[in-house]
């Protein structure tokens, strides 16, 4: 195993510690492993909490700052945060607005979030409200999840719903956006090599030199099928199509394209993805009136990619531009 780490028993520590150095426009509390904006929401303003297994970076951390998150939590690597960290983020950031819990649908997120909220609501009286992300469409059901797996719409519900917080909403208003941006996002992702968990030194599946996993997930849970290696063409058109057939629409529909990377497949090859991306859906008649490229949503070092659409409206579309500022994506005043 080669790792740029000092241990596998700090990694998370570690991670977070540097996190912290990097950006003092955040607040790492170390010990309970969550990360704030530095300065806490305002007074009357709907707090938004995410968090899930390390080893996806930047989400949820660097997904944290003004326009999008206002804390996150960290679990252990592939593993979701505990209770007693969701509850100490939540009743720290509660403002009296309530707090937007946005949970990735794997059984040990939902569970844990379930049960913070639930001890939120006895202890301090705090209103939450839970978003469960469900975009992926290459499998129904896998060892983790009882219904679709949440990957890549995660990133786009947290930056939708962040700017609809931002703007002053309820936390009932900004609940539905997340819901709805949920409900009209879809993905689809594939391997070219496994990733290696620190604590186990090993990696997680083996895959062959010519040999590729279409629908992984984004813990190198398997997905529809295992295939040969192909182009980027056949590729794209692999990931693509299936979500097309998922996704109502019609021609003229607006999307938000979002391809990203597993953690080890450099741009030169996601931009590659994207143009033949981009080629599918003009033949299908569907417009990219937004785009986003890059590692957002990682799986380690994981070579591979995913791509997200999501179906955009006038509202949609106004929240997405509007200004956020975190150590991951930052664009606006």
């Amino acid at each position: 195993m080669k790792k740029l780490i000092n241990d596998p028993a700090t990694v998370i520590h570690d991670a977070l510690s540097g996190l912290a150095a990097a950006h003092p426009e955040l607040r790492v509390d170390l010990d309970n492993r969550l990360v704030f904006r530095a300065e806490p929401p305002a007074p009357g303003k709907v707090a938004l909490l995410s968090g899930g297994g390390s080893g996806h970076e930047p989400l949820h951390s660097g997904f944290v700052g003004a326009g999008m998150l206002d804390v996150a939590c960290a679990g252990e690597v592939f593993t979701s945060p505990v209770p007693d960290q969701i509850l100490a983020a939540t009743t720290a950031v509660d403002t009296g607005a309530g707090v937007l819990h946005i949970v990735k649908n794997y059984t040990g997120d939902v569970m844990n979030f379930e049960m913070a909220a639930e001890l939120a609501a006895a202890e301090t009286g705090t209103t939450v409200v839970p978003v469960i992300v469900n975009d992926d469409v290459a499998v129904q059901d896998s060892l983790f999840t009882a219904g679709r797996r949440g990957v890549a719409g995660t990133v786009v519900v947290e930056k939708i719903a962040g700017a609809a917080a931002e703007q002053g909403r309820a936390l009932d208003e900004v609940a539905a956006v997340a819901r709805t941006v949920n409900d009209r996002t879809r993905s689809m992702g594939m391997a070219l090599t496994s990733c290696t968990v620190p604590a186990a030194g090993k990696p997680t599946f083996e895959l062959g030199e010519g040999e590729m996993e279409i629908g992984v997930g984004i813990h190198g849970e398997p997905g529809r099928r295992r295939a040969e290696l192909a182009p980027a063409k056949e590729v794209a058109a692999m990931l693509v199509e299936p979500i097309l057939a998922d996704l109502p629409w019609r021609a003229g529909t607006e999307v938000l394209c979002f391809v990203n990377g597993m953690g080890g497949t450099p741009l030169l090859e996601l931009y590659i993805v994207f143009d033949e991306v981009a080629r599918i859906l003009a033949a299908h008649g569907v417009r990219i009136a937004r785009s986003l490229v890059g590692p957002y949503i990682t799986s380690l070092e994981m070579a591979g990619c995913s791509v997200t659409l999501t179906e955009l409206d006038d509202e949609l579309l106004t929240l997405w531009d509007a200004p956020v500022r975190t150590p991951a994506l930052r664009w606006g005043a």
